[in-house]
């Protein structure tokens, strides 16, 4: 695809079953690509590739919910958002999801990451509701979004 030099460089999912190292590796070849003033156009499930990008599309079914630089993206998330831990993380997300301030849990790594938009809630605040609740080995910490943290609350599907 490099042979002739071209203006313009489509990928559709070049890096989706490359071990970590080599989509490294990838890119590195692509940020040269890029100096070298070619255009590159990337489709990809991951959103960390996304982030890596001067703009990005966001799209769910079809639909296209967001086109901006990954940092404008991230500066649009509308609500406070935490990371939470606990031992037991799968009773610890479903108990999440049922918080009436809860309007998103998802596992991101070994992390919960938590969307409110009730300003009310503090770390402390939540911290002492989860220990209530029976999660007295839990940490709170305010985070700020990802690209993927937006896109699930632009999917709207945070709940399910």
């Amino acid at each position: 695809a490099l042979i002739h030099k071209p203006k313009i460089l489509l990928l559709d999912e070049p890096t989706t079953g490359v071990d970590a190292v080599s989509r490294k590796e990838f890119w590195a070849m692509l940020g040269k690509l890029k100096a070298e003033g070619i255009t590159i156009f990337v489709s990809t499930p991951y959103m960390d590739e996304a982030s890596l990008c001067d703009r990005i599309a966001l799209i769910d079914k079809g639909e296209i919910l967001s086109v901006n630089t990954p940092k404008g993206i991230m500066d649009l998330f509308p609500h406070k958002l935490f990371g939470v831990s606990a031992p037991n993380s799968f009773s610890l997300l479903n108990h999440l999801r049922t918080l009436p301030f809860s309007e998103g849990a998802f596992l991101f790594g070994q992390e919960i990451h938590v969307t409110t938009s009730n300003k009310e809630i503090t770390c402390e605040s939540f911290q002492e509701l989860l220990s209530t609740n029976g999660f007295v080995n839990s940490t709170v910490k305010q985070i700020e979004p990802t690209v993927e943290d937006c896109f699930m609350q632009l999917m709207g599907n945070s709940k399910e």
